[in-house]
């Protein structure tokens, strides 16, 4: 399975478009532009399983820098800074790993 299975191409693209710049990617935004924030637990369960990229049952920091390339592979690499304040914002236990729930 892929994302484009679960999430509409034209909403990855467009999700993708607006946060081009560097330091303009906001996890929520991305969400609510890409369809995530409208699919089902089990719909996103599938999506984190695609997105974690090693299998490991969590995405850590090395993998979430490159978020979103696993949409699309000429995407660019999310900043350090970026990639420091999406694990803060979902990173609930503080393990420096998010997990699918």
């Amino acid at each position: 399975m892929s994302l484009t299975d679960i999430l509409c191409p034209s909403d990855i693209a467009a999700a993708l478009r607006d946060c081009q710049a560097p330091d303009s990617f906001s996890p929520k935004k991305f969400f609510q532009i890409s369809g995530m924030s409208k699919k089902s637990s089990s719909q996103l369960k599938e999506i984190f399983r695609i997105l974690d990229n090693d299998q490991s049952g969590f995405i850590e920091e090395d993998e979430l820098k490159y978020f979103l390339q696993r949409f699309e592979c000429g995407a660019r690499v999310l900043t350090t800074s970026e990639t420091k304040t999406f694990l803060a914002a979902a990173d609930h236990d503080g393990d420096g790993k998010i997990g699918a729930e």
